[in-house]
């Protein structure tokens, strides 16, 4: 049953016809948290206790003002930000250790107690924390289903790619999930549909480009119309709209 709770959007996503199946499961899994956050959820002490110590980075703190719930949100980051200040009037009177380097040009070693917390906090996200797991299964049921459905191994290889980030992300599973045969395998057809496909979207952006040129104002625009917002999918992972 757990595999297939996995399988089902994994399947879905690489039926799209789309640059990167990998990120539509990203993107679906994002939206299903923050709709999870910005729901009722916010008003659960667990759940609480964690925003208030994690907090959210840049990026989904922005779909959650998008989302439109604002009292929610101003609620979280009320806390939060209680809590933080609290944390962060507690390390101010720790002084911090100071080592000097050997040498005139010796680099410093400095010990801070508030600059790590601040560190920290600056780089934790709850929504981020919530996703990952869920996302590296995804990862992990992909390099199984290749291995095990022959099904989707055709899937795999009619899809359009994928972008760098999760082709990165799809050669670190292979490398600890599958066993040496099937991995070359894997990542042969892997690194073909990446090259490839990514030589596609940047001869249709060339295009595009070109078309600014007065000379190419009346010839046709091929695949290039929408060239600009796939590259930036190829290239940053992200939707544009």
């Amino acid at each position: 049953m757990k595999q297939k709770l996995y399988t089902i959007p994994v399947n879905e996503a690489f039926e799209k016809d789309c640059e990167c199946p990998v990120c539509e499961m990203y993107h679906a899994l994002e939206d299903e948290n923050i709709e999870f956050v910005m729901g009722s959820s916010y008003m659960v002490d667990d759940i609480r206790m964690q925003t208030n110590e994690v907090g959210f980075c840049t990026h989904h703190i922005k779909m959650m003002y998008q989302n439109q719930n604002r009292q929610g949100l101003a609620l979280m980051l009320l806390t939060h930000m209680q809590h933080t200040n609290k944390k962060i009037r507690s390390l101010m009177d720790k002084k911090a250790t100071i080592t000097k380097g050997k040498g005139l040009l010796g680099k410093k070693t400095v010990e801070d107690p508030l600059t790590d917390y601040l560190k920290t906090v600056n780089s934790s996200c709850f929504v981020c924390n919530r996703m990952e797991p869920i996302f590296d299964r995804y990862l992990d049921t992909i390099v199984h289903s290749y291995q095990h459905e022959p099904g989707f191994k055709e899937l795999f290889k009619k899809s359009k790619g994928f972008c760098t980030e999760h082709f990165m992300r799809l050669r670190e599973t292979a490398f600890q999930k599958m066993k040496d045969e099937v991995q070359t395998e894997f990542l042969n057809d892997l690194n073909n549909l990446y090259i490839e496909n990514m030589q596609r979207v940047t001869d249709d952006l060339e295009w595009f480009t070109d078309k600014f040129d007065y000379k190419n104002a009346d010839k046709p625009w091929k695949n290039s119309k929408d060239a600009l917002p796939r590259s930036i999918t190829k290239t940053n992972h992200t939707k544009v709209v």
